[in-house]
């Protein structure tokens, strides 16, 4: 869709849309209330504003949009060598081994289990090894570290996201 059409959206159709991007139902309002945006350079500028000092509920609520990676066949399956995944990323993606997939998985888990919310990584274009390797770096971080580092990584998400919307990829 484009800006215009997005700006013109019904108030339900519009939160539907913004919640596509990002789950925090405080971020979504906020968006639809702020409509109608003069321009792209005004929507982002918008999205950035209102994420920024979110108490920590509304950032988990966010997370808790995503999927949790943690089942080695989803991690198989996400990371599989097809022309069609590669084709839509911004770098190659290669077929990972099964011992990255279950050290993987496992990352997963602790990380869940020290901060209480899934690890957050805006993951387009990164190989399962990439992610392995932002996963461990991170897993030493205090809790407050790990919470603004999750919302940076969801904030990238949720402009990817946008850029979806706007049919801009």
């Amino acid at each position: 869709m484009t800006l215009q059409e997005l700006n013109l959206l019904p108030e339900s159709d519009a939160s539907h849309a913004f919640m596509q991007c990002c789950t925090a139902s405080t971020w979504v309002k906020a968006m639809v209330q702020s409509r109608p945006f003069a321009d792209e350079a005004a929507l982002y500028q918008a999205a950035d504003q209102h994420w920024q000092g979110l108490s920590e509920s509304d950032y988990l609520e966010a997370f808790e949009g995503h999927p949790k990676i943690g089942d080695v066949n989803s991690l198989r399956a996400k990371y599989a060598n097809t022309k069609a995944l590669a084709s839509g990323e911004q770098s190659a993606v290669n077929v990972a081994s099964e011992q990255v997939l279950n050290d993987l998985a496992k990352g997963n888990s602790d990380y869940e289990t020290k901060f209480g919310f899934i690890f957050i990584v805006c993951a387009t274009g990164k190989s399962a090894e990439q992610m392995l390797a932002l996963l461990q770096a991170r897993l030493p971080n205090e809790r407050a570290q790990e919470l603004a580092n999750a919302a940076e990584e969801q904030r990238k998400i949720f402009h990817l996201r946008l850029d979806k919307c706007l049919d801009k990829v």
